[in-house]
């Protein structure tokens, strides 16, 4: 099994603070490339400014901290599952993110008792991360797709609901997208998020 990497913080060159007049108390951030954006309030003085920027850099880096798992603790999580929905017996030889799978979300070869999740899982809610591993062990114990893999995918209580997510990002990757001029996008998002404070 590979060693767990040490959680990724995504490395940033600068810092941008925009501020708003309209903007009255809320502070928000967002990476942007190798920057972080950082969206205050105008009245904001010096002080509070670095102090909120300090903060939403912390945050920023926690929430990115806890969307990637490491390999290890991967595993760990698909042996909880296991343990919880098939009484340990699906035991998987191993657990691991791969960046190949870009047709499908997970892949399990019962032969080695191995599991690869998509990469592109990485970031989206835990139960959606779950329910793929979960779909995957599940193989371990019945190969194919019929019914009585279907029936073991019962025990699994959001099974619907991570479906559901999984299939409005595959739709909302084949929507058409409009071509951005530079910054236009982000613009535009402040803009909306400006209007809905007001």
């Amino acid at each position: 099994m590979p060693a767990d990497p040490s959680p990724r913080r995504v490395a940033t060159s600068a810092v941008e603070v925009r501020r708003s007049a309209r903007r009255s108390r809320t502070v928000s951030a967002y990476r942007e490339g190798d920057r972080t954006i950082v969206l205050i309030p105008a009245r904001m003085s010096e002080a509070e400014e670095r102090r909120w920027v300090t903060v939403m850099l912390d945050k920023l880096a926690a929430q990115e901290s806890k969307r990637v798992l490491g390999d290890g603790a991967l595993m760990e999580r698909a042996e909880r599952l296991s343990a919880q929905y098939f009484d340990g017996r699906a035991r998987p030889d191993s657990v691991r993110w791969v960046t190949n799978q870009n047709t499908r979300w997970g892949s399990c070869t019962p032969a080695e008792g191995s599991i690869r999740l998509s990469h592109r899982l990485q970031g989206m809610p835990e139960y959606v991360v779950d329910y793929v591993l979960v779909h995957e062990l599940a193989h371990l114990l019945v190969p194919g797709h019929g019914p009585r893999f279907w029936r073991l995918l019962e025990a699994y209580p959001r099974t619907e609901r991570a479906r559901g997510y999984l299939e409005g990002v595959v739709a909302a990757e084949r929507l058409p997208q409009p071509p951005v001029v530079d910054g236009e996008e982000r613009e535009r998002e402040e803009e909306e998020e400006r209007d809905g404070e007001g």
